[in-house]
């Protein structure tokens, strides 16, 4: 964390790391509140994100994704759930304001089929004839702008309260809880 004293978490990581999923728990067990950028996307233009990346290309989709990260960045009191591409881009890591706890969610190309899988429909980068070759792929290129995280929770084979207890004893052995009370 950049300063003493947490104000936000951002998640970070794959899609279906349980970022969404282990973002609502963790905000509940907090007290504050969740925000989902992909759910902020889709609800406020009113389309799918297929449709998006359909009619205005991933571009298009990447750059409102950073937008709206960047408009949930500016609250206090917040746990982030990132797209899966956000953190993609060069530095975007190292430059979110202080107070800000960044955790990796981690997950297997073969968790993500499990998880994901039936919904290629809803998840354009996997709407391919192997999609988990094409998970392979995509989480080898993504992993080292996902390890510029602070830290790095394994949900491999963990439920969603699993995982989120497992971030509360990060915030709490790095001292960030008091910041956060």
């Amino acid at each position: 964390m950049k300063a003493s004293g947490a104000r936000r978490v951002l998640l970070v990581g794959f899609m279906g790391s349980g970022k969404s999923s282990v973002g609502r728990k963790l905000a509940s067990q907090l007290g504050w509140r969740f925000e989902d950028v992909d759910e902020v996307i889709t609800r406020e233009s009113g389309m799918s994100v297929p449709e998006i990346f359909e009619s205005f290309g991933e571009p298009f989709f990447r750059d409102e994704e950073h937008r709206r990260t960047q408009q949930a960045l500016n609250q206090d009191g917040v746990v982030i759930a990132t797209g899966g591409g956000w953190a993609t881009v060069p530095a975007r890591l190292d430059e979110v304001p202080n107070g800000t706890v960044t955790i990796w969610l981690s997950v297997s190309p073969e968790e993500v089929i499990r998880r994901v899988g039936d919904l290629k429909g809803i998840r354009p980068l996997l709407g391919c004839a192997d999609p988990l070759e094409k998970a392979r792929d995509l989480l080898e290129q993504r992993s080292d702008s996902y390890s510029r995280a602070e830290h790095k929770v394994d949900t491999d084979g963990f439920s969603v309260e699993d995982v989120s207890v497992r971030i509360l004893e990060i915030l709490q052995a790095n001292n960030l809880r008091n910041g956060m009370e």
